[in-house]
């Protein structure tokens, strides 16, 4: 998808907006009242080949908490669930007939200090033996057009075709 074809598009704008408010009621479950913000929405961002859409989103983790507590709080993410995010994992888990292994899971550290740095595990290699595993996927919502999100899915793929 083109740069001004993904701001334009009411789809994808509604998909983040949906997105973005799962998880402020995400952090909200562990951070102090009134701390959540929205520093940014719409924020685009360039791929090799595809271009993302994020909203930064910030609050302040309750006191009693510790960082692998609050992360474990907020997985799955809901980039990944959608919304209704436990009838969205119950539907994944009817339709999927193989786990996703590290797909879709969380990659990170957690320094001594408590500190922490973790990203949701798409578009990762896997290699197991002599054999190299590259899973992506796409957001689906009501109105998605399924030749588009499949485009979409092979666009993502394209950056990695040439490391393999």
């Amino acid at each position: 998808i083109l740069k001004n074809e993904l701001m334009n598009s009411s789809k994808e704008a509604a998909e983040l907006n949906m997105i973005t408010d799962l998880l402020r009621n995400d952090l909200g479950k562990i951070s102090e009242i009134g701390s959540i913000q929205v520093v940014g929405s719409r924020i685009i961002h360039p791929y090799a080949t595809v271009w993302h859409t994020y909203s930064h989103i910030k609050g302040k983790v309750l006191s009693n908490l510790k960082s692998v507590d609050a992360l474990l709080s907020m997985f799955p993410g809901g980039s990944i669930t959608g919304c209704p995010k436990k009838r969205a994992m119950e539907i994944i888990d009817e339709l999927e007939p193989t786990m996703r292994g590290i797909y879709t899971g969380c990659i990170g550290f957690i320094d001594p200090d408590d500190s922490l740095d973790f990203n949701i595990a798409i578009r990762t290699f896997i290699k197991k033996g002599d054999k190299v595993f590259l899973q992506v996927g796409g957001g689906i919502v009501y109105d998605s057009n399924e030749k588009d999100e499949y485009q979409e899915t092979l666009d993502k793929v394209k950056s990695f075709l040439g490391i393999i």
